[in-house]
């Protein structure tokens, strides 16, 4: 049986059988759609050393995207650059078609 368990309104945890298999951070920025894999970051922060406007280190240790980005200074070649910086692949950015952009 598979039931997908919503937290915080951007958190998406998918368990099959009583077993997590997917733990994954979703949100909207710029109109791409970001998916941070929190099971794979394993903080290295190489992402917040070249998009530090837009992410960050949540409790865990684990990068998010901020509450509040400023769109005024949103560089989204250097957004993507720093979401394909991931050394273990943990963000996935989709474009407004659904087409993997990063990494």
């Amino acid at each position: 049986m598979i039931n997908q368990i919503y937290k915080e309104g951007k958190r998406q945890q998918l368990e099959v059988e009583g077993r997590l298999v997917s733990n994954i951070d979703e949100q909207r920025v710029n109109g791409l759609t970001v998916k941070i894999d929190r099971d794979l970051c394993v903080g290295f922060g190489d992402c917040i050393d070249l998009a530090e406007t837009v992410f960050e280190f949540d409790e865990e240790n684990i990068a998010v995207i901020k509450e509040e980005i400023d769109i005024k200074v949103f560089d989204e070649e250097s957004f993507l650059e720093a979401c394909r910086a991931c050394p273990v692949d943990a963000i996935t950015v989709l474009d407004g078609n659904g087409e993997q952009v990063a990494p």
